[in-house]
């Protein structure tokens, strides 16, 4: 049930960031249009571009974490034993979770500050809780995915400890 949740909430997300993504390209080409053919310019609009590329960034590094696509220095991993492979997998993770919840703690103060401070961006008034917003956000989905993938490989090494004990046991 949870995975089924995170499998829907990841779509979810990377429809919304494509149609972010179309929808910054949209802006970019009138304003290109703007500028070169009828010498004015889109106000804040380059600003809003770096915005949804903002957002598109920390919302699909939580997408990749599910999906653990996310890049692995894991050559040396690959030539452990099955057990020692397993253990370290679930450290990376629960370290993951942890750097994560931080990194989360502490980009929500921020925001949270910047919300109290009602500062907007410069040129399109964008209130500043808003770009900011999205690390604290990405962040909250990777620890998520983290400590789900953590309790999974938990999960696993108890059975295959359990399925290894029973083996052994019988005659």
């Amino acid at each position: 049930m949870i995975d089924r949740f995170f499998d829907r909430a990841t779509r979810a997300i990377e429809r919304s960031l494509a149609l972010a993504l179309v929808a910054g390209v949209c802006l970019n080409f009138a304003n290109v249009v703007d500028r070169y053919l009828l010498g004015g310019t889109i106000l804040g609009a380059d600003e809003l571009q770096v915005f949804i590329m903002v957002w598109t960034t920390f919302l699909a590094a939580g997408v990749v974490a599910w999906r653990g696509n996310h890049l692995r220095m894991d050559a040396l991993a690959r030539f452990l034993p099955g057990r020692l492979r397993g253990a370290l997998r679930a450290t990376e993770l629960a370290v993951l979770a942890l750097l994560a919840g931080i990194t989360l703690a502490l980009s929500a103060q921020y925001t949270w500050s910047m919300f109290l401070l009602q500062q907007k961006s410069n040129t399109a008034g964008i209130p500043m809780w808003i770009p900011h917003a999205a690390v604290p956000l990405g962040f909250a989905l990777i620890a998520l995915v983290a400590a789900r993938h953590a309790v999974l490989a938990l999960r696993a090494r108890r059975m295959a400890r359990r399925h290894a004990q029973r083996a052994g046991a019988q005659p």
